[in-house]
């Protein structure tokens, strides 16, 4: 039989892994994000301009503080409440990179996002030109206007 709405609705589904983290002397609780959660961090690192040639526009992947803008969202207590609000970004920004990209990873993966994604998110998404061939060239990181 399958799940009807109030089965699919009221599952707990939302997963959560403790992590050791050697430079912070302990374990951190990493939460994976609703959907809803992760399409507003996927677009708030996104932006869309003209491409440099002229011809349509292009998505361009902002990385300033990308790995602290997730985890702000993702280290949870043991009740599951948020450890930061969104203006902690900059603060966990200036811990160690290697723990936040460890602790990325982690919070990625439980928030389905899969390598694949990733990549594509990492990669320069456009408009095509109107002949349907790509004319893009490596992606765009920096975050200035243009």
């Amino acid at each position: 039989m399958a799940l009807n709405r109030d089965a699919i609705l009221g599952a707990v589904d939302v997963q959560t892994e403790k992590v050791f983290v050697k430079e912070w002397g302990d374990d951190v609780i990493v939460r994976g994000l609703t959907g809803e959660e992760l399409d507003a961090y996927q677009a708030s690192i996104r932006q869309l301009r003209p491409r440099l040639d002229g011809k349509g526009m292009e998505s361009v992947l902002i990385q300033d503080n990308m790995r602290a803008k997730l985890l702000v969202k993702c280290l949870v207590d043991e009740a599951g409440e948020r450890l930061f609000t969104d203006q902690d970004t900059a603060a966990l920004g200036s811990k160690n990179g290697r723990v936040l990209d460890k602790l990325y990873d982690v919070a990625a993966a439980l928030s389905g996002l899969s390598d694949e994604e990733q990549e594509a998110m990492e990669g320069n998404s456009e408009t095509p030109a109107d002949n349907g061939a790509s004319t893009s060239s490596s992606p765009e990181t920096s975050s200035t206007a243009p």
